[in-house]
């Protein structure tokens, strides 16, 4: 799913850094200071990953930056998490879902906001 979700949103021209799971998330973006300076438009992440959750992974960098956007992907969105995932300024997508949903969604998201290319 990472490999198919890299391929088109590269196929679309954007710069993709990938990481196996929300611990490495975490590691990768405080190491490198990106989500420090607000360097990364959108953090596509699954919910469920080994070590730290998509949902742990946004709470902890929701308190360095608030303009990052979120995407999170999931096939057991409930109304809880639908709702969790909102109240912590992310949009959640549903498992399954077609690329062209995916790109459109992408697209929507880097459009609004404070770092709309």
């Amino acid at each position: 799913m990472r490999r198919v979700l890299v391929d088109t949103l590269r196929g679309e021209g954007y710069e993709v850094y990938e990481v196996s799971d929300g611990g490495a998330l975490l590691v990768e973006l405080a190491r490198n200071h990106r989500f420090h300076y607000n360097a990364v438009d959108l953090v596509v992440s699954d919910v469920r990953m080994p070590l730290c959750s998509g949902l742990q992974a946004l709470e902890t960098l929701r308190g360095t930056s608030a303009r990052t956007r979120f995407l999170l992907l999931t096939a057991f969105g409930d109304e809880d998490m639908h709702a969790r995932a909102t109240a912590l300024g992310a949009m959640l997508l549903d498992k399954p879902f077609s690329t062209r949903k995916l790109r459109n969604t992408v697209a929507d998201l880097l459009a609004s906001g404070p770092h709309a290319r």
